[in-house]
């Protein structure tokens, strides 16, 4: 790379985010670099870096609201993805997790010689695939995260009601409105089953905001018809409807909340 790099750093700490920045001054003459932009969590870099164009982020794992890892997972979204180098002060990250052929890691205190040789490595290198990064961090994400219009829109997981296969899609239904995701519904139900209960093959309802359930009528004039019925969420006026396979789960879950 001819230019500078263009560096995104985001730390939690203050006092981190300062030594980083000394310590890429003290390595220009080995690998140039510019400090484009810093970020005190993982939504406030998403929302930096379409405009700060970062060639690569260096990126504290442990922070709150959202770990270093899954922020990684959302630069997919980007048009231009940053390469990523990982600080953490916690080895077992390097030894257990990371497949340092394609994500490479600095470990707490951060030390010069090591910085540099991660930027060269993270500058030519690939970036980190997301199967990569689920290996690193098997965790449930906070958050999912949407393309709209050249940026990455952060849906709390908290928020979505419930989860709805339509076509190639998944629609997230939260109280405010609707969002599109091109994930099977069945990878997240393997990732977010604490949270989601299966209630008909093509929807997944938030288990906390389940408030009861409601018989369907039949439709007028048909007599044969089974009875089947919704299941009522909060800040959702419509029953969603539970298949007779999915009832005794939706039977289960009620009892255990009475």
């Amino acid at each position: 790379m001819n230019r500078a790099l263009r560096i995104l750093i985001v730390d939690d700490e203050e006092p981190a985010r300062e030594r980083l920045r000394e310590l890429l001054q003290d390595g220009q003459a080995e690998i140039p670099n510019e400090v484009a932009a810093e970020a005190a969590s993982g939504p406030q870099a998403l929302a930096l870096l379409p405009d700060c164009a970062a060639d690569l982020a260096l990126v504290d794992i442990h922070m709150p609201i959202m770990n270093g890892i899954e922020l990684a997972r959302h630069f997919h979204l980007l048009e231009h993805p940053p390469g990523v180098v990982f600080i953490t002060a916690h080895d077992r990250y390097a030894v257990e997790a990371f497949d340092v052929n394609a994500i490479d890691y600095l470990l707490k205190p951060v030390r010069l010689p090591r910085l540099v040789a991660a930027l060269r490595k993270a500058s030519a290198g690939p970036r980190p695939g997301r199967e990569q990064l689920a290996r690193a961090d098997p965790g449930p994400r906070r958050y999912f995260s949407i393309a709209e219009r050249g940026k990455v829109t952060l849906v709390p997981v908290e928020e979505v009601l419930f989860l709805k296969a339509e076509l190639k899609y998944v629609t997230l239904h939260t109280r405010e409105r609707d969002f599109l995701v091109e994930e099977p519904l069945s990878q997240l139900e393997q990732e977010l089953g604490a949270l989601f209960l299966r209630v008909h093959r093509n929807c997944l309802v938030a288990r906390r905001m389940i408030r009861g359930v409601e018989q369907q009528k039949a439709a007028p004039g048909d007599d044969t018809a089974e009875p089947h019925w919704g299941v009522l969420l909060e800040g959702h006026p419509e029953p969603i409807a539970v298949s007779r396979r999915q009832w005794p789960a939706v039977k289960t879950l009620l009892k255990s909340q009475t």
